[in-house]
């Protein structure tokens, strides 16, 4: 169709849909039993947000709106179809493994972190994905194990101190 029949209003820009946290090609989605409740908590919002939606008035609202949230429940329902729940209790307990709380020792200074699912990190509320390089130099390591981390061109040392998985 000639752009001499379009209309300038008709011409509406496709919404920005945030991506979600990366997960590496090929690497499996766990996620903690907490992990997928908020995702299907989330999913919940959406719906509802969804709902709601359609009592906008202004169409190009209305449609904006409507692809933000499908295109936000397209890539979530994705996330959710390929979760793979890993239950912290089911873990060796002398072992640090997905959804472990750790405490450990990084070149003096004490830090705790839970090893959890990409979408459930958040480093606030000391939860790290379990790609992340630091999670992945801790997994594997018992207590009192130490090593090496490599953060880039720095080497730092770590030492676990302790693996806690009934308070995860």
């Amino acid at each position: 169709m000639s752009r001499a029949f379009v209309k300038e209003d008709d011409q509406e820009e496709a919404p920005f849909i945030p991506p979600r946290a990366p997960l590496p090609e090929g690497e499996p989605n766990y996620v903690t039993p907490a992990g997928k409740q908020a995702l299907l908590d989330e999913k919940a919002i959406l719906e509802k947000d969804k709902s709601e939606v359609k009592s906008i008035e202004k169409e190009q609202d209305r449609r904006r709106n409507m692809a933000t949230i499908n295109g936000q429940l397209k890539l979530l329902k994705e996330r959710i179809n390929s979760a793979r729940v890993l239950d912290p209790t089911d873990q060796p307990k002398n072992e640090v493994r997905f959804g472990a709380k750790v405490k450990f020792k990084m070149n003096g200074r004490e830090q705790s972190f839970q090893i959890v699912g990409v979408d459930e990190a958040d480093v606030k509320k000391q939860k790290i994905a379990f790609t992340a390089p630091i999670a992945k130099a801790l997994i594997g390591k018992k207590k009192g194990d130490s090593g090496d981390f490599q953060l880039g061109k720095e080497k730092r040392s770590i030492e676990v101190l302790e693996i806690d998985y009934l308070n995860s």
